[in-house]
């Protein structure tokens, strides 16, 4: 089964991933950007889920610091954020996520994209 690390302060959020997500893939949780680069090293998911606005480490630098050690460097990244703006993708992508996420989004809609994501 497929890890994926859900990496969001939102705590309704991650509830709501969490029910949509179980029973398909194990899941882990970080409420924070630090939490989320401690929990990857060391439990190396197969993709983070990764909110661009969280305390301590923005979700941009967690995924520039995943993208750049060999050891996390082939984690898929997904960012989920509310900001829909071409400059907010634009800085996702440098960063070296692997896909751009809005939120609010459909249980299904979340769903399909994790799946599209993990096949590639």
């Amino acid at each position: 089964m497929k890890k994926v690390l859900v990496a969001d302060d939102d705590p309704r959020l991650r509830e709501l991933i969490r029910i949509t997500l179980e029973g398909e893939f194990d899941l882990l949780e970080a409420e924070d950007g630090e939490a989320a680069l401690k929990i990857s090293q060391q439990e190396s998911p197969d993709l983070v889920l990764l909110d661009v606005m969280m305390p301590k480490l923005d979700g941009f630098e967690v995924c520039r610091r995943l993208k750049a050690s060999s050891s996390t460097n082939s984690i898929r990244v997904i960012m989920l954020t509310a900001r829909a703006g071409r400059e907010d993708r634009r800085r996702g992508q440098e960063a070296g996520a692997d896909d751009y996420f809005i939120k609010p989004f459909s249980p299904k809609a979340l769903l399909d994209k994790v799946h599209e994501v993990l096949s590639l």
